[in-house]
């Protein structure tokens, strides 16, 4: 770990490698990173990723107590460092500062329901990972090879849905809508803490509907851009 110079406001930075790199779907993998000595994170939480002066926030899937950090990468065909991620080997190099960022779980009396859009499934795993059970997961994917953890969320939600779009004829378990219909339309009344994470425009339309069937309802939200 290399420390912040005397009277700077730097982040700390951790040096880190990799492990192993998994495929979950076409275009998306999951990179397991060495978990420097030290390092500790809330369930919710990101890290910056540093490769030379290029940077970009991703939210870890793996659980606070796991012996390695869990990054779930969309590959952007122009990126400027998830292609060098979808690309990476064994050993890797790579260096990284945090935990950032306050989108952690908050117990209350409200039935918790979890929002995601493609990658942003990533802080809802490792938030399941640390003993979280029992919400409603919404996972907004394009086609079933898509659904991200999927076994993980079947043990340890009480309703896990994957919103296929417009899709006409869902699969068993899936909804033919996005998850804002399936808010709009299927979520039955009650009171609720909403956790939104994903694109700007999914949460935006979320919170219009949020506000509008479910007064009194607290939202937390991540945007993955």
């Amino acid at each position: 770990m290399t420390l912040p110079d005397k009277g700077r406001s730097v982040p700390a930075r951790y040096k880190t490698a990799v492990l192993q790199r998994r495929q979950l779907s076409p275009g998306t993998v999951q990179l397991d990173l060495v978990r420097p000595h030290g390092f500790e994170f809330t369930a919710g939480q990101k890290i910056r990723l540093y490769r030379g002066n290029v940077s970009r926030d991703y939210s870890l899937a793996s659980a606070p107590t796991a012996p390695f950090l869990s990054i779930c990468v969309r590959i952007v065909a122009k990126g400027v460092l998830s292609p060098v991620l979808g690309a990476a080997k064994k050993n890797d190099s790579f260096s990284f500062t945090g935990p950032h960022g306050y989108f952690v779980f908050h117990p209350s009396n409200r039935h918790p329901v979890f929002v995601a859009t493609g990658t942003g499934i990533a802080p809802f795993a490792s938030i399941c990972r640390s003993g979280v059970s029992g919400v409603t997961l919404l996972h907004g994917v394009r086609d079933l090879k898509q659904r991200y953890y999927a076994e993980l969320f079947n043990r340890s939600a009480k309703q896990y849905v994957a919103c296929l779009g417009s899709r006409k004829n869902p699969a068993q378990g899936t909804y033919p809508g996005r998850v804002t219909d399936f808010l709009a339309e299927k979520l039955p009344p009650g009171d609720y803490d909403f956790y939104l994470c994903g694109r700007r425009e999914m949460i935006r339309d979320a919170t219009w509907i949020i506000d509008d069937r479910f007064s009194g309802a607290r939202i937390y939200t991540e945007i993955f851009y």
